[in-house]
């Protein structure tokens, strides 16, 4: 995956709160921790899960986040 954006971060998810719509995902990124509030129809599609390694993609004001394919 190419993106233009610079802002990448590798990291481990710690933790998922789901709500009804919107999921808190707290990330380890190199011993800082991070929350991404994502839809929960985003955590189930990128099956995402405790333990999951992920790329922090920050762009603006929007926090992104990918998986490998």
């Amino acid at each position: 995956m190419k993106l233009s954006a610079r802002n990448q971060i590798p990291a481990k998810v710690i933790g998922i709160n789901e709500g009804e719509a919107i999921a808190n995902v707290a990330l380890d990124a190199c011993g800082s921790r991070l929350v991404a509030s994502i839809t929960v129809e985003s955590v189930r599609d990128l099956g995402l899960t405790e333990g999951s390694e992920v790329t922090v993609i920050i762009k603006a004001s929007d926090v992104i986040l990918a998986v490998a394919d």
